[in-house]
């Protein structure tokens, strides 16, 4: 059976030019860059290298930025990291973010820190009046994603970090969503942290970063050697960072040609289903958006059902976040936006990627068009 993945904002499938490059280089690997004898230097040339590459990529000096297993990790070690450090302080983020940072914050929260979480409008974009309402003498830490994962809204990230910095407060970004679709040079855009993940555009799993401000301070939550300039402690997964390096530099030189190409695959797909599926809506289509996500609420189905539908006919999709896929519970970010708790879980997200091609929509779109008559007709 054909496969056809429309899921790339969960992962990306490891790009076919940065395979080839892991392999050849498989055999540098092996060595413990911490270790002094050859085969350990020759992992750390490939380490800083590496961390050159993107450091030079993003704008930034290689010693801003330090290698972590996971957007997940890169997330909680910069909120945690600002809060351990600050335990008097105030601290703010979004009611729209990624689980791996809502979930933080809501742990901190038990824990009895000071903690604001700033609504979004039903454009799915963060209200930044109350976000300056909010803003006290304490605040220390604002946290706001570059990209929402679900909806594809990009948020004012500018607009935020000079408030930030007018205010003095670190302003950390989740840029896992953005980094690879779209240029983003934190000095430009006043970010003291930001995070990324090699797995969202075309590297290996394992590999993730955080840009971190000349001058911030950060509690480290793992203990033991002093890798990674004593900020994450644990031996450095060299391919993966490597492969991650490589494919972002792969996803720059490339950028605007892929968006325009992706853009222009995501238009004849809104377009298409718009025209031949009734009683449907793409949530927060007329807002700026990262070109490869569009969100849709096809009325009167359930979501889980026509996913496993979809899964039978080889296609692959999702009703949101792949962090809570496994959840009954309707989404946090569609319910934040204003969508019902019978919208929300009746809507799916396709997420588009550089293998994907109008042949792969039109047969999508007839088999949804076919799961969706199927899974009324039961509803009726």
């Amino acid at each position: 059976m054909r496969r056809v993945y429309l899921d790339n904002a969960a992962t990306t499938k490891v790009d076919d030019i940065i395979k080839e490059k892991l392999f050849n280089e498989f055999d540098n690997f092996f060595g413990n860059p911490s270790s002094v004898h050859s085969e350990g230097q020759k992992s750390k040339m490939i380490l800083e290298k590496s961390r050159e590459k993107i450091a030079d990529l993003l704008g930034v000096k290689s010693r801003e930025i330090i290698f972590l297993s996971s957007g997940t990790e890169a997330n909680n070690s910069a909120i945690k990291g600002i809060v351990y450090k600050n335990p008097d302080k105030h601290f703010m983020t979004t009611k729209i973010e990624h689980s791996s940072v809502l979930k933080t914050f809501e742990y901190l929260e038990k824990k009895d820190y000071k903690i604001d979480y700033i609504s979004a409008d039903n454009k799915g974009v963060v209200n930044i009046e109350e976000l300056k309402s909010k803003i006290t003498k304490k605040t220390k830490l604002i946290s706001v994603m570059f990209a929402n994962n679900e909806v594809g809204t990009i948020q004012p990230i500018k607009e935020i970090g000079e408030i930030c910095k007018k205010n003095n407060i670190v302003f950390h970004v989740d840029a896992v969503q953005g980094i690879g679709k779209e240029l983003i040079n934190p000095k430009n855009l006043n970010i003291d942290i930001m995070s990324f993940s090699s797995h969202k555009f075309y590297g290996p799993r394992g590999a993730a970063g955080l840009y971190i401000n000349t001058g911030i301070e950060l509690e480290k939550l793992l203990h033991g050697g002093s890798q990674e300039r004593k900020k994450r402690a644990g031996t450095e997964n060299i391919f993966s960072i490597y492969g991650m390096a490589e494919a972002l530099e792969l996803s720059y030189s490339n950028i605007y040609k892929e968006k325009e190409k992706i853009k222009e695959l995501r238009d004849y797909f809104e377009n298409k289903i718009l025209n031949e599926i009734k009683d449907i809506k793409i949530n927060c289509k007329d807002s700026k958006r990262v070109v490869n996500i569009s969100n849709i609420t096809i009325k009167n189905i359930e979501a889980q059902s026509i996913l496993f539908n979809l899964d039978l006919n080889g296609i692959a999709v999702s009703a949101g976040s792949a962090c809570a896929s496994s959840a009954l519970t309707p989404s946090h970010v569609l319910e934040a936006i204003g969508l019902n708790k019978v919208d929300a879980k009746s809507s799916i997200r396709v997420s588009l990627g550089r293998y994907n091609t109008k042949e792969e929509i039109d047969y999508f779109i007839d088999k949804l068009s076919l799961a969706v008559e199927q899974e009324r007709n039961l509803n009726f």
